[in-house]
C-alpha cells in the first residue's frame, strides 16, 4: 500500500466522523478504524506534517491523537524513524479442542450477531450520539452525586421509584399507554427485558413464535434460553403466514409500532389475527422504534393478563445507557420483579436517577421531537438515492426511525454485497440472515444515525455508486 492510498483512506475516514466532535477525537476514530479494519500491521505512516496538512489540522492536535493510539498500542514509534501500525491480535477462529461450549451457545455464535464495527457510514441501530445534549446529562449527574444521595450507590429494589413514575407519564404522552407504576420493571436494556420474559414465562423446549424478518438480538436471547423458535414471515400488505397445524406456543414475540428490520409501520390487526390463530400464553411486544403518532399499531393492552411491552432508551438517547423497561400484567409484576432481583442483582441507581430527572425536566420529549425530525430528513436523502437503483424492489418509506431497509429482487446475494460495501467502509446489515428458511427476501438494513448534513449527502451518493455495479 503506497503513501497516497494511506493518505486517501485516512482523509476519507476523517471526513466520515461527525463534525460536532473535536478534531482530535475525529483523528483518533479515523486512525483507529483504519488500523483495525483496513491497514495491515507494520504499515509505516506518512509524517505527522503530511497527515496534518492532508486534513488541515494543527500538528499539535494530530500529535495528541497519535499519542492516544500509542497508549492503546495501535501504533508504535521509534524516535526519528517513524510511526508504524500495530494491528490488534485476533484470536484464532476455531476454539481449542478442550473448550466445549453448550449447544445453545454454539447455535447463538453460528447465527448473525452484533457486528464488531459499531461506527461508520450507515451502521444500523445506532442513534445520533454526536448531537445528544451531553452537557445537560453531565449537569444532572453532578446534581444527584451528593453526600445526601449515598443510597443511590446501593442495590435497587424493583427500580428507582421516580424513574418508574417518569416512564409511566412518558408512556401516557407518547404511546397512549396508561399503566400503574407497579407494572413497570426497570431493565438493563432490551436484551435484559427479553431474557427476563424468556426465563420467567417459558421453559426449555417451549416454542416462541417470531416474525420473519426478525430482530437478530431477540432470536439470540431466545436461542440461549433453550426455546424452540418458529419464524413466521410477515408482509405489510398481507400479514403473517400462519402454520398449517400450529402447536402450543408459550410466547409470541412481535415488534411494536414500527417493524425492525423492515422499517415500516406494523399492523395491530395483523398481530391480533396471528394471536387468535396461535393462542400464545403470553404476547411480548418490542417497542424498538416509534414516533408520537403511531401508537394505534400497538397490540399491547396494559389491562390484559397476557400482554407485555419491552422498551429501551438506547435507541432514543445513546447505546451506552443500557436502561430499559418492561410493562407487565399486574399479576406478574411482583414475581418478575423478584426474579429479576435474584438473577441479575439490580443496581445503576445513579443512572436511573439522572434519567428520571432528564424526563421530568422535559429534556427527553424535546430531544425526541428534535431528533425524529432530523431522522425523517436524513431518510429522505437516502431514499432518493436508492429507489432507482437496478434490482431494487422497494425502499422503506422515509420515517422518523434510525433505520431504513432496501429490498432487492430475488437472487441477489445480499451477504456478499454487504461484505463488498464493508471494504469501502460502508457498514450495512444483510436482510436474508434474519429471515426464515421459507422467506426468500433479500436486501440491506442501514442506519441514518451516524451521518447528517453534507456528509450524509456525500456518503449516500458514494453508497449509490458502490451499489450500482454490485447490483448489475
Amino acid at each position: 500500500m503506497d503513501r497516497q492510498q494511506v493518505l486517501h483512506q485516512f482523509m476519507q475516514l476523517y471526513a466520515l466522523q461527525p463534525e460536532r466532535l473535536s478534531k482530535q477525537v475525529r483523528i483518533e476514530q479515523a486512525l483507529r478504524q483504519a488500523i483495525t479494519q483496513q491497514w495491515p500491521s507494520g504499515l509505516r505512516l506518512p509524517s505527522h506534517r503530511v497527515l496534518a496538512d492532508a486534513i488541515q489540522v494543527a500538528r499539535q492536535t494530530l500529535a495528541l491523537a497519535i499519542g492516544t493510539l500509542l497508549e492503546e498500542q495501535l501504533l508504535t514509534t521509534a524516535h526519528g524513524q517513524g510511526t508504524w501500525t500495530c494491528k490488534p491480535v485476533t484470536p484464532p477462529p476455531d476454539a481449542p479442542a478442550n473448550v466445549q461450549l453448550s449447544q445453545r451457545a454454539q447455535r447463538v455464535l453460528q447465527g448473525p450477531g452484533a457486528s464488531m464495527i459499531q461506527s461508520g457510514a450507515f451502521v444500523p441501530g445506532i442513534p445520533d450520539i454526536a448531537q445528544f445534549p451531553m452537557r445537560k446529562w453531565r449537569q444532572l449527574y453532578a446534581s444527584v452525586t451528593v453526600p445526601q444521595n449515598a443510597l443511590l450507590l446501593s442495590y435497587s429494589t424493583g427500580g428507582y421509584g421516580p424513574l418508574k413514575r417518569a416512564i409511566r407519564d412518558f408512556l401516557a404522552r407518547w404511546r397512549d399507554i396508561h399503566c400503574d407504576t407497579e407494572q413497570i420493571i426497570i431493565t438493563d436494556g432490551t436484551h435484559n427485558g427479553i431474557e427476563l420474559c424468556a426465563v420467567a414465562l417459558a421453559d426449555v423446549g417451549d416454542t416462541v413464535a417470531m416474525e420473519s424478518p426478525c430482530y437478530w438480538g431477540a432470536r439470540n436471547v431466545f436461542t440461549a434460553a433453550g426455546l424452540n423458535i418458529e419464524m413466521l414471515p410477515w408482509r405489510p400488505e398481507a400479514g403473517h403466514a400462519l402454520p398449517a397445524t400450529p402447536g402450543p406456543v408459550a410466547l409470541a414475540y412481535l415488534t411494536g409500532s414500527h417493524h425492525y428490520p423492515l422499517s415500516v409501520p406494523t399492523s395491530a390487526e395483523h398481530k391480533q389475527r396471528l394471536c387468535e390463530a396461535l393462542s400464545p400464553t403470553y404476547v411480548v411486544e418490542d417497542d424498538y422504534e416509534f414516533n408520537r403518532d403511531d401508537h394505534p399499531n400497538l397490540l399491547f393492552d396494559a389491562h390484559s393478563e397476557r400482554h407485555l411491552l419491552v422498551g429501551s432508551f438506547s435507541k432514543m438517547m445513546f447505546p451506552g445507557l443500557r436502561l430499559g423497561y418492561l410493562v407487565v400484567p399486574r399479576h406478574l409484576a411482583g414475581p418478575m420483579n423478584r426474579l429479576r432481583s435474584e438473577l441479575f442483582r439490580e443496581g445503576r441507581m445513579l443512572d436511573q436517577a439522572v434519567l428520571a430527572q432528564f424526563i421530568f425536566d422535559g429534556d427527553l420529549d424535546a430531544w425526541c421531537r428534535r431528533i425524529q425530525r432530523d431522522y425523517l430528513g436524513r431518510q429522505q436523502v437516502l431514499h432518493d438515492q436508492l429507489r432507482s437503483l437496478p434490482q431494487v424492489r422497494s425502499v422503506s418509506a422515509p420515517s422518523s426511525a434510525i433505520s431504513l431497509c432496501v429490498e432487492f429482487e430475488p437472487g441477489i446475494n445480499d451477504v456478499a454485497i454487504a461484505q463488498s460495501l464493508l471494504k469501502e467502509h460502508l457498514i450495512v446489515r444483510p436482510l436474508s440472515p434474519v429471515c426464515a428458511s421459507s422467506d426468500p427476501r433479500v436486501g440491506l438494513v442501514m442506519g441514518v444515525g451516524m451521518l447528517s448534513g453534507e456528509t450524509l449527502v456525500r456518503e449516500a451518493q458514494r453508497l449509490r455508486r458502490c451499489l450500482e455495479p454490485l447490483l448489475r
